[in-house]
């Protein structure tokens, strides 16, 4: 039962979905990264004028490296953009500069979910290297074990559930912010829209691989507990 395991079976759906929604990020990424912006304004520059706007001044805007790596980090207050949407005028370079210092305007409102995140987020990393580990060792040893590892895991799954408004949120206030400030025109937005909802899709697809990969281990549990 255990090499054989038909269990497999309930996160084939969320793979397929999160395989569709990575590809459909770097498409939207590819082709939009190509698609200059009427304003000319870089990454850079959008980050900051946006952090500008909001009267932060704390809040540094760095460039990265690699592809699809920009971030906030909150601890250091750095929006850390890669070197084609530090420089790029695209406009997936202005969605995702401004979806970045959505966050770090997250991070200076007091938004709730991104506080609840960022708290936890030590505890979800520690969590999310022992749980399957400890779950696997269980089946063979101790029960007990087994449910620590499930609840482990379900901790993680939490994490990624409150990560869905945060990105979200962060999302549309970037949308709203480039439109109000005349970064991109009316004919631009759909475009620029849609290399963030790609982006988003990918969460939702990391929150469903998590909660059938949950559900797959109770039932894995399930079993191990019938044949105990």
């Amino acid at each position: 039962m255990f090499f054989w395991d038909p269990t497999y079976i309930i996160i084939l759906p969320g793979l397929l979905i999160a395989m569709f929604a990575q590809a459909k990020v770097q498409s939207a990424y590819q082709k939009y990264s190509r698609v200059s912006s009427a304003s000319g304004a870089s990454g850079m520059q959008v980050a900051r004028q946006l952090l500008q706007d909001q009267g932060i001044y704390d809040v540094k805007v760095e460039i990265g490296q690699g592809q699809l790596t920009d971030h906030y980090d909150p601890k250091e207050k750095v929006i850390r953009l890669s070197p084609g949407v530090y420089q790029g005028t695209s406009l997936a370079a202005l969605a995702i500069a401004a979806h970045e210092t959505g966050h770090a305007i997250q991070h200076n409102e007091g938004y709730v979910p991104l506080g609840l995140r960022s708290a936890i987020a030590p505890s979800v990393q520690f969590a999310s290297v022992l749980a399957i580990p400890l779950f696997m060792i269980g089946l063979f040893f101790s029960y007990t074990l087994t449910k620590v590892g499930i609840y482990l895991f379900a901790a993680v799954v939490l994490f990624q559930i409150i990560t869905l408004p945060v990105e979200f949120n962060a999302s549309s206030r970037a949308m709203a912010a480039l439109d109000r400030h005349g970064f991109i025109t009316s004919e631009e937005y759909p475009g620029t829209k849609s290399v963030l909802s790609a982006a988003a899709l990918t969460y939702v697809a990391a929150v469903l691989v998590s909660v059938l990969q949950l559900l797959r281990l109770l039932a894995i549990a399930g079993y191990g507990r019938r044949d105990d």
